[in-house]
Formats: C-alpha cells, structure tokens, sequence
C-alpha cells in the first residue's frame, strides 16, 4: 500500500547525464514533423480555417464560435487526465508505449474527419473530433516532452527544444506544400479528387492521418524506453489522483517557484494555443484571405516560426528561458494588439509574420523551462502537470475568443481575448524564479 506523504523531504535532483546520440534527437524531433499535420494542417490552416469554419457549416462566426466552445470542452478533458497519464508511465516504464498508442489515437480521429460533409449539421461533429484530437494529442505530447530528458543535458535541452520546434514548423510546410499542389490548387486533384461534397478537405485529413503515422515511427525505434520504478508499488487509476496531491504538496514545499511557473505558463500557453487555433480563421474572416492566401502565409509563417525556434534554443542557452519568454510575450502583445485596430491583408501579412516570430520561442523555451526544473524519475509527471495546468485553463482564451465574438458582434474583436490571456500570463511570470542555466547550470 502506498504510503502518504512520500518519505522524501524534497524533489531530488537530476543526476548529470550523457546527451543523446544525433540519431536519437533526429528521432525525436521527427514525432514534431509529423504533429505538424493535425497542428498546421487540420487545425490551423487548411481543415478548420478553410473548411469547418466557412459557410457551408453556418458561416464563420456561428462556426469559429461553436469550435472555441468545444476546444473549451476538450481542455477540462486534458487537465484531468494528463498528469496521472505522466505520472503512471513514469512509474511503469511504458513511456514510449503510450506515445504510440495516443499518437496512434490521433491519426485515427483525424481520419475521421473525412466523414465530416460540408453541412451545417456536421458541425458539431467536425468540431469533436478535432476537440478529441486535441485531448489524446496533448497526452502524446507529455511522453513526448519528458523524452527530452533522455537525449539532453541541462546545458543542451534549449537547443534540443528548440530543434524539435523547428522540425515541427519545416514539417508543416512540407506537408501544407504536398496538400496545396496535389489537393488544393488544382480543379482536379491528385486521384482525381475534385471539391465536391468537400471532397479536397476531407481527403486532407486521411493524408494528415498517414503523415502523422509514418513520421511517429522513427522515435518508436530510436528512443529507449523509460525504467520502471521497482520502489512505487502499482497503483489504481483514482488512487493515482491521491498520489498527484501530495506530489504538488510536495512541489509547494520544495520550491514554490515551480508551482508559480506551472501557472503563469499555463496562463500564457492557453493564448499561445489560441493564436494556431483561430489565426488562420481571422485572417480569412476579417482580413479578406482567400485560400491561397492561407497557404502561402503559412507556408512563410512557418518559416519564420522555424527560424524563431532555432534562435530561441541559443538564447535559451546563453540567458535562460525566462527571458527568452518575457521577450517573445511582449512582442506577441505589441504585434497581435495591432492586428486589432489595422485591417486588410497586408496588416495581417506584417503582423501575422511578427506574430510567429515569437510564438516558437516563447513555445519552445516554457518546455525547457520545465525541463529544467524536473528531477530525474519524475519527467512525466512533472510534464503531465505542466500540460495539466497548461490545458485547467484551456478554456479561458477559447471561451474569451467566443465570448468577445458573441458581445461585439464580429469575429475581429475575438483578438481581445487571447491579448487578455496573453497578458496576465506574462504579468504572473515575471516574479517567477528563474531556473539555473549555461554552463554552470
């Protein structure tokens, strides 16, 4: 029977390890290249922003609305299950074992979305699946994340991260090129696949499915997977609940700073998740985007993100994480308040680029910032809270996107609510202490 509280008096402390081989961190960041597809190609620009949200499903703003409200649904979901999710492959040895079965989850929710028919009664359904989506891509993504541990040291997990960003947005430019050319663009696609019945759309998702699949493949083979704890006796799934409280108990105990991180940066990630969920759906509702317009901004977008990412592994390096954050938040702000009171397509192109200039960094360096405060034997869990507290409100930029667009009456003021989420994350952060970084760290 497990005992309450644990008898240790504190977090202990990471070991000094061996980083990871360049094969291994290819592996790796090649799970991020394929996440692109259900990030960038289902959810940012092409399935929501140019389908699920147009006007075959009751036009845009009944649409936007209704898929922030069941992005809202699908946080709670996250918050509850994440951490136990961390928490028991941490102590089972099955971390890798989980990335693939949620990852696996993922391809198939999204290769459902090809029975999503462009009528307003698929709504709902559309909306669901890409929601659900959301649910067991993030709790992939806490396995993923606590990997980063294995192939990285403290003085290498910035530009470690930082690749792995970077993979992910050179993923989804590749992916959004195939789609654009083979899908998009033509009268008659690939296979013959022309847009009726949404016919271009819908087959998006079966071919995002096979990306995100054949590119989760490498890290299966590459990464080792994660020792057992032979001294945590196995517990039930709401006895895990039990075990969580008094590992945050203890966290407040050891170092209360991890606790203050864990909520500005579940404050700031929530509108970092806002800006891919709804850019693309406000650059074609409220600055006049067509398409192709769509495309290739994220086609530069991701460039641009790219580069920023890469930087930001430097920077995060050299001078921590924190500041490499409170950088990127008040560009997001001063770039994104802009996008509020500018209209046409060429505000939205030199602040839209601004804007993903910043999001990598400040993505990139809250993932390293936990890293390095995670104690070894602990990462999942430890990354299970941070998506847990990053998704307990994942409902506040959604719901204050929907909320704004419901009061004002147009899809535009939405903006008001991501700067809002944008800015109290940053405000909680700044006390924040920083983690130990450099050479020294």
């Amino acid at each position: 029977m497990t005992e309450y509280p644990p008898a240790a008096a504190s977090l202990p402390a990471a070991p000094t390890k061996t980083p990871g081989t360049t094969g291994q961190i290819v592996a790796w960041s090649l799970w991020d290249w394929g996440g692109a597809a259900f990030n960038s190609v289902m959810t940012t620009f092409i399935f929501t922003a140019l389908y699920l949200t147009g006007d075959a499903f009751g036009g845009a703003d009944k649409a936007t609305a209704t898929l922030a409200f069941a992005m809202s649904i699908s946080g709670f979901a996250i918050a509850l299950l994440a951490p136990v999710a961390g928490q028991r492959t941490d102590h089972s040895g099955r971390r890798k074992l989980w990335l693939g079965i949620n990852t696996a989850i993922v391809a198939m929710l999204t290769a459902a979305c090809f029975f999503v028919r462009p009528h307003e009664s698929y709504l709902l359904f559309g909306c669901m699946l890409i929601a659900a989506g959301h649910v067991f891509f993030e709790i992939a993504g806490v396995n993923y994340n606590a990997m980063l541990l294995q192939i990285s040291t403290k003085k290498t997990i910035g530009k470690i991260s930082g690749f792995g960003w970077a993979a992910g947005y050179l993923g989804g430019i590749v992916a959004l090129l195939i789609v654009y050319f083979a899908l998009i663009k033509p009268e008659v696609g690939i296979f013959g696949i022309t847009s009726a019945d949404g016919m271009t759309y819908r087959v998006v998702a079966l071919f995002s499915a096979l990306w995100i699949l054949v590119f989760s493949i490498p890290v299966m083979f590459a990464i080792p997977e994660s020792k057992p704890d032979p001294d945590m006796p196995k517990v039930g799934f709401f006895q895990s609940y039990k075990e969580l409280y008094w590992t945050i108990r203890l966290l407040w105990k050891a170092d209360r700073h991890t606790v203050y991180f864990l909520i500005s940066s579940a404050i700031f990630r929530d509108g970092l998740a806002a800006i891919f969920t709804f850019g693309a759906v406000l650059a074609v509702g409220s600055f006049g985007f067509k398409t192709g317009d769509v495309l290739i901004f994220a086609i530069a977008g991701n460039v641009v993100a790219a580069i920023g990412a890469l930087s930001a592994g430097f920077f995060d390096d050299k001078f921590g994480p924190k500041a490499v954050i409170v950088t990127s938040l008040v560009g997001l702000l001063v770039s994104g308040g802009a996008l509020l009171f500018l209209d046409g397509k060429n505000a939205f192109w030199v602040f839209g680029l601004i804007l993903c200039l910043f999001v990598g960094p400040a993505q990139s360096s809250a993932r390293t910032f936990m890293g390095r405060l995670a104690p070894e034997g602990q990462e999942g869990e430890l990354f299970g809270l941070y998506a847990t507290t990053g998704r307990a409100v994942s409902f506040l930029a959604p719901q204050l996107f929907g909320l704004c667009i419901v009061i004002f009456g147009a899809q535009r003021w939405g903006i008001i609510g991501i700067l809002a989420v944008l800015l109290l994350g940053l405000l909680l952060l700044l006390p924040v202490k920083a983690p130990p970084h450099g050479v020294n760290a």
